[in-house]
């Protein structure tokens, strides 16, 4: 770098330009103004209010993607990325599979996951009440209020919506039959939504039973995914799906001997192995040296009896049925049939556990020592024909906290989409049996809770005042939407609402009524809704809402086109092989390296280029 003479002065002019900040330089005596450049040419950054309030208009566009799939009478979507076609009502499969490049609006889909891992239920009313919110916040914005001051009054909103949807809960006791009524009706209300909505009737007793028999550990719910296994086969009527009580796996890979095996066995013996009962070879690069032929003999013979002794110590032990999650060879299986023992390698580590929960076997990774302390029970096994695939059924068995859902279905998509309801209700059910307390759903705890929020807004003097309405005015977007989605009128309904809720004392649970386009009793009716998916649902919209309105300045790095361009850079200003030096300082360092016999810096003569390969650049 050169510094200008003495006399002349360097003036650093900063000024805005569209929203974004030049700085330029200019030499009073040569009249020169370069760029100092800060980002990397292509970034796009903008700042203030007109990119807070473009940040709010991407979310909008985001909620009008998922805001149709919302209640009984929402609509599915179809979503095809090329390679699988997915068709959906489920608010986080369609966020996870939009895959949104808008750094603002991915944060819908965080909350919409979160709330899917969380609760199960309510992944769609989320995305749509944190939207909601931030639209009703979009005037503030607009009018020059303080973001941090919208965020201190949403968050103190919501700190009371959530405080008031716990007090109107009604809590009731699992061990009564109203208890288990209750949990149908949620389980019941959470497929309503969903594709097989018209089959409540069979699914809903399914999911209580597979749940409750988790309820009997103390932690058996935390583990839900990993104890209810749900089998999805293609074909038949999804009225032949069916709940096993026990654990069931698909058949495995298996050699010849397989079908001469028992496949029936009444309170059998139950070992389950982590390893390979299989003749190993030696490695291709082993050596071994011999002097005599009968020498090599004697290794084969060894390597047979290493097999022959892990098979006796299997049969000896007094299983009946050997599982294991490594291979099973032919040797092994023609052993076990002859011998009248079932067996099967290959099983999937999930499904392994699961025997073990409900046997109450210990997987073993060694052949040696093994004693019956080790070994499982049950009080049936057999090989059962669902569809065209075979399946190995545990039932009876001791420690009965493992259940499995088999599901038919005509098609791929369908049983895929019964899946997700599955989970989702499970999910319900589970926070149901956690919280002990329900709600009332179809926009009545939402309606319920404004009311509440309008009046206490009254209590408040200042701008929070009108944060606090508004606010409370979002809640309505899910009643709102529940009407638009039915081809219902939302205003008159949504008029009707304010007035019961308001006027009568006993319009607490007043919500919309699908079937008939108007208002009704939804806890009467039977629409209940565990208590933490409302208050998760409103602390996570919230919690969105606050991010997204605390940004100031968003700054989008350009992606390189060229991988090692980083590289090149950072390397350009340490060793002077890149691009980094200046003219001037290259050839200085070309000079220097010259003289003491060295590299130049990569400026080479004219007819001169770079090696590629072996020694090259």
């Amino acid at each position: 770098f050169f510094w200008p003479p003495s006399k002349q002065k360097i003036i650093i002019v900063v000024h805005r330009v569209d929203d974004k900040i030049q700085y330029n330089s200019s030499m009073n005596g040569g009249g020169m103004r370069p760029g100092i450049i800060l980002l990397r040419e292509g970034t796009d950054t903008s700042q203030g209010k007109a990119q807070l309030i473009s940040n709010i208009n991407a979310c909008q566009v985001v909620s009008d993607a998922v805001r149709t799939t919302l209640g009984p009478r929402g609509m599915d979507k179809l979503v095809a990325d090329g390679r699988r076609v997915t068709i959906s009502n489920d608010g986080a499969t369609i966020m996870r599979l939009l895959e949104i490049e808008h750094p603002a609006a991915k944060t819908l889909v965080d909350i919409s996951m979160s709330q899917d891992a969380e609760v199960g239920d309510g992944t769609t009313s989320v995305v749509l009440l944190a939207v909601e919110v931030l639209k009703q916040m979009k005037p503030f914005v607009e009018e020059g209020v303080h973001p941090q001051i919208i965020i201190r009054h949403i968050r103190k909103a919501s700190s009371l919506a959530v405080q008031k949807v716990r007090e109107l809960a009604v809590s009731f006791d699992i061990n009564t039959p109203e208890g288990e009524e209750m949990l149908l009706k949620t389980a019941s209300t959470a497929l309503n939504s969903k594709l097989i909505a018209s089959h409540q009737d069979l699914f809903a007793p399914m999911i209580v039973d597979a749940v409750l028999s988790l309820s009997q550990e103390v932690d058996g719910l935390d583990d839900l995914r990993g104890m209810i296994a749900i089998k999805k086969i293609p074909g038949g009527d999804v009225r032949q799906s069916f709940l096993v009580k026990g654990v069931a796996f698909k058949k495995t890979f298996s050699y010849a001997g397989f079908e001469q095996m028992t496949k029936n066995f009444t309170n059998p013996k139950v070992l389950l192995l982590n390893v390979e009962l299989e003749l190993k070879n030696e490695k291709e690069n082993a050596e071994v040296r011999i002097e005599d032929p009968e020498q090599y003999q004697s290794i084969v013979d060894a390597e047979w009896q290493v097999i022959y002794d892990k098979l006796d110590a299997c049969v000896n032990c007094g299983a009946n049925i050997v599982l294991s999650k490594l291979p099973v060879g032919d040797l092994a299986t023609q052993y076990f049939a002859d011998r009248g023992l079932f067996c099967a390698g290959r099983v999937e580590d999930g499904d392994l556990k699961r025997v073990a929960k409900a046997t109450g076997a210990t997987i073993q990774t060694s052949t040696n020592g093994i004693f019956e302390g080790v070994l499982g029970t049950c009080a049936n096994f057999e090989e059962k024909q669902v569809g065209d695939e075979r399946f190995n059924l545990f039932t009876g068995c001791p420690n009965s906290l493992t259940t499995t859902m088999i599901l038919r279905g005509g098609s791929e998509q369908f049983i895929a989409e019964s899946e997700r309801s599955i989970h989702d209700s499970l999910m319900v059910v589970k926070r149901s049996l956690k919280s002990k307390a329900v709600v009332a759903g179809g926009g009545a705890i939402e309606m319920e809770v404004a009311k509440y929020l309008k009046e206490h807004a009254l209590t408040i003097e200042g701008k929070g005042q009108l944060v606090v309405n508004a606010f409370a005015r979002a809640l309505e977007i899910v009643p709102r939407q529940l009407c638009d989605n039915a081809g219902f009128d939302s205003n008159d309904i949504l008029s009707s609402l304010r007035r019961k809720h308001t006027q009568d004392e006993n319009g607490t649970w007043y919500g919309v009524d699908i079937e008939n386009g108007d208002i009704m009793d939804t806890f009467v009716a039977g629409v209940w809704e565990p208590r933490d998916n409302k208050s998760n649902s409103l602390a996570s919209a919230s919690e969105a809402a606050c991010v997204i309105l605390s940004i100031d300045e968003t700054v989008i790095n350009p992606r390189s086109q060229d991988p090692g361009a980083a590289n090149g850079m950072m390397g350009g200003g340490m060793g002077g092989q890149g691009p980094g030096l200046s003219n001037t300082m290259a050839g200085a360092m070309d000079a220097v390296n010259a003289q003491k016999g060295g590299s130049r810096s990569g400026n080479l003569g004219n007819g001169v280029s770079y090696l590629k390969g072996r020694g090259g650049g």
